[in-house]
């Protein structure tokens, strides 16, 4: 017998999350209601297929067999169906009772012991499929395996039944966690420089990271990027059809002093964004990280070099002088963490733009009063900026265009509230920062990823948030106070008070993402084992309609954080 030498024609969609939809069933139960099983599991599949967006383009691809699994014979067949179309995510979708070990834990076994699986059931009690998924979880959790169950609504008869709204709703969003910790699995994030600053918060935990999330970090040195600068190692045309595109929708808010120099400054930092997306093409990297401070351009005994606010804020926005594009999430300062951070919620919503912000100054009422009395602004009491207080996001680089405008905005839109100021004197003016205030009413998730080497656990410290808009006076001023020349986003939490964020915040960023639900990094937790810090003395454990319910396996477990250690520990 020879070897076969396998072709190079590889399909590109090869290691893309697969959801694989099945179903069990009783081979006692009566014909018609083995048809309606089959009619489900196809209806489910229908109702997901186009739903679950990735990042990088496209959407999930969504499977489903139409052998009803009876017993260990049928549990073989479709798992060889579903290995073969390359499925790792697994949804049943019961109707009936069945047997749970000769049906999906035969099933469940042929897949690893991480593998993503969801039972959503309706309610019914004509033929219980809630009865065997309340059964095939205990069982499951007893064992340690993690499983999800959905116990929504389809109706108790017809044989069409489609489930209702917010059950496929919760079934999206695990969907969204399921195919964001299998899609991650392999990738790869490239990072310039060592660690900026020396912020241990920022630390590349590589075998971590790679142990936790599957995800590779490469790490390449700044002096490429100077080499590669110095050698004109991009394509001219396209450098001046990037400059000609900022300078059509920007050219009035653009600073540059009447010198050649200086114009040749800002084409460098331009060019940077050239080589650095090359290179992350190269490398087939999902994200990035750059250090620059301090050797790159604030370290006189070295050659300076042009900041890279504009290439950082290109990467996280969805469009560049090409047209729309993916975000690829980047990090200024090279701060690892917050750019997993980044990564993990970009794709929990579908590729909506982050905002990588300094938490820079949290302002509670009395700051605020105080400040307001100051500056001649009466207060009127209705203010959504004053209930609470909030923090001003502010940092020189990474900061999305997408951020100056309400989610939805055109490209044009967004680009006429941008302006681009020489950078801040500490960087010697090589460049130009970007700068924006974002508006108020965009709503989603501000969080930071953190490391513990007593647990060897990752923590994700989050709460749903607000941006607020303040009276232009007030915010000029504000802005004056920290740096007039970066963007400013004033953020609230919903939940935390100005106390608990300030004590609290795991390193000096943190990071926001638009339209995100708290209930999709829940279960991305879950299947990462990243522990859930909110510790906050206004928020329940528990939100119905809002959170995920809690997984069968940490009640039998000693709840949430005893058995994300146990697991640790396995």
């Amino acid at each position: 017998m020879k070897p076969t030498l396998l072709s190079k024609d590889i399909n590109e969609s090869i290691g893309n999350p697969v959801i694989g939809v099945f179903a069990p069933c009783d081979p006692r139960i009566d014909e018609e209601s083995r048809e309606r099983s089959k009619n489900i599991v196809e209806k489910v599949a229908g109702q997901l297929a186009g739903k679950i967006k990735l990042p990088t383009g496209g959407y999930a691809e969504v499977v489903f067999s139409d052998i009803l699994i009876d017993s260990e014979k049928q549990a073989d067949f479709v798992a060889k169906q579903f290995k073969k179309a390359g499925v790792n995510v697994l949804v049943c979708v019961p109707d009936t009772w069945s047997f749970p070990q000769l049906t999906t834990i035969s099933l469940l076994s042929q897949f690893p012991e991480d593998t993503p699986i969801n039972f959503t059931s309706g309610n019914s009690a004509t033929r219980p499929g809630v009865v065997y998924t309340h059964a095939t979880v205990g069982a499951i959790a007893q064992y340690g395996r993690l499983a999800h169950m959905n116990i929504g609504k389809w109706p108790d008869t017809g044989q069409n039944p489609k489930m209702s709204s917010k059950t496929l709703e919760d079934l999206t969003d695990w969907c969204y966690a399921a195919v964001t910790f299998q899609a991650l699995k392999g990738k790869r994030v490239v990072v310039f420089g060592h660690d900026s600053m020396g912020m241990e918060t920022a630390l590349p935990h590589v075998m971590e990271t790679r142990n936790q999330f599957g995800l590779e970090i490469t790490r390449l040195d700044m002096k490429l990027l100077a080499d590669m600068l110095k050698k004109e190692s991009y394509d001219k045309e396209e450098l001046q059809r990037l400059k000609s595109w900022l300078f059509d929708h920007a050219k009035d808010r653009i600073e540059l002093p009447d010198t050649k120099k200086d114009e040749d400054l800002l084409e460098q930092s331009l060019a940077l964004y050239l080589i650095v997306r090359d290179l992350i093409e190269e490398l087939d990297a999902i994200g990035g990280g750059f250090m620059s401070q301090l050797e790159w351009g604030s370290d006189n005994r070295g050659i300076q070099l042009p900041v890279a606010d504009i290439m950082e804020s290109l990467f996280n926005s969805t469009f560049d002088h090409n047209g729309e594009k993916p975000v690829i999430p980047f990090a200024t300062e090279a701060d690892v963490q917050g750019l997993l951070t980044q990564v993990f919620m970009t794709w929990l919503s579908g590729g909506n733009p982050p905002l990588f912000m300094d938490f820079r100054k949290a302002w509670d009422r009395e700051d605020l009063q105080a400040f307001s009395k100051e500056h001649g602004y009466e207060i009127k009491g209705d203010e959504k900026w004053m209930e609470k207080g909030f923090v001003d996001g502010v940092n020189s680089g990474s900061a999305s265009f997408n951020w100056a405008a309400k989610p939805g905005a055109s490209e044009k839109e967004i680009m006429k509230k941008i302006s681009f100021p020489k950078a801040v004197d500490y960087f010697y003016y090589l460049g130009n920062s970007v700068h924006f205030k974002s508006p108020g009413e965009i709503k989603g998730i501000a969080a930071r990823l953190a490391f513990s080497s007593l647990s060897g656990m990752f923590s994700m410290i989050w709460d749903e948030a607000e941006t607020v808009d303040l009276p232009e006076k007030i915010a000029q001023q504000i802005c004056e106070g920290a740096n007039p020349t970066w963007p400013h986003t004033f953020v609230v939490p919903k939940y935390a008070s100005m106390t608990e964020y300030k004590q609290y915040a795991p390193a000096n960023h943190f990071h926001f993402t638009w339209n995100l639900k708290q209930a999709r990094l829940q279960y991305w937790m879950d299947f990462t084992n990243v522990l859930s810090n909110t510790p906050w003395a206004a928020r329940a454990e528990f939100i119905e309609g809002e959170d995920r319910p809690l997984p069968l396996l940490y009640l039998l477990n000693g709840g949430e954080k005893a058995t994300k250690k146990l697991k640790r520990g396995r």
